[in-house]
């Protein structure tokens, strides 16, 4: 079967001795593992297409019943050069993929989850990153996955829960001290949700907000905020 699907490189490892396996959300084929051959070599052609959280137009070859399917040809969208020139931009995006990577299994397409890595992609390229960014796109990620909180929790008011859930990343400032708290109660929730439904940390374990003590950035912790053991582990396609 060839087909071309919009898609976002999820994570991306050395495969023998010139290829590279990538994991690929794409719009209408959700996630699915793809070899591209020979990008390691100086003469590699598809290289810039299988770079981390780059958007392409993807011409992909999978033979029947193959696990892994094969890239030959495609159309560069977004490269996000100002995520790529910053850390902290770049820290974020990388967490978002992996996000998207853990929460997903293959082969079960969700346009709303290629959107809104796309949109959240956009707003680290064009806007000011912001401590609520991790925070938003994990709640909102979780609903897409079906792990959603219907209501607002830890007594965390329905606007702010509202907009959380829904407003542009990038307008996301919060000052006050009630939303600060709210913030904080938000960050709460997304870290005991993926520290028990993820069976290990994830690899993006640095910092990706604004500042260290941020968010849930730093470390996995405990309900009694002691940090969890890290078990690294190389990188795998699932």
């Amino acid at each position: 079967m060839i087909f071309t699907d919009s898609g976002i490189i999820l994570l991306r490892q050395p495969f023998r001795e010139a290829d590279r396996i990538v994991s690929l959300y794409t719009r209408e084929h959700g996630r699915i593992n793809l070899r591209f051959p020979g990008v390691a070599r100086s003469v590699g052609k598809l290289k810039a297409l299988s770079e981390i959280f780059c958007c392409a137009d993807y011409r992909i070859y999978i033979r029947r019943g193959g696990a892994v399917g094969t890239v030959t040809g495609g159309k560069l969208l977004h490269v996000f050069p100002t995520i790529r020139r910053d850390l902290k931009r770049t820290s974020l995006a990388l967490h978002f993929c992996e996000l998207l990577q853990r929460l997903t299994p293959l082969h079960q397409p969700s346009e709303a989850k290629f959107e809104l890595l796309l949109s959240s992609l956009k707003e680290l390229e064009y806007g000011v990153p912001n401590p609520a960014f991790a925070a938003a796109f994990t709640l909102r990620l979780m609903t897409l996955a079906g792990f959603g909180l219907d209501h607002p929790v830890l007594k965390i008011p329905s606007a702010f829960w509202q907009r959380i859930h829904e407003a542009p990343l990038s307008s996301l400032h919060f000052t006050t001290a009630e939303d600060l708290l709210s913030l904080a109660k938000c960050n709460s929730v997304c870290r005991r949700f993926l520290n028990q439904y993820l069976s290990y940390p994830l690899h993006t374990l640095k910092p990706f907000t604004l500042d260290e003590n941020d968010s849930f950035a730093a470390l996995p912790q405990s309900d009694d905020n002691t940090p969890l053991p890290i078990k690294l582990e190389p990188a795998s396609v699932q």
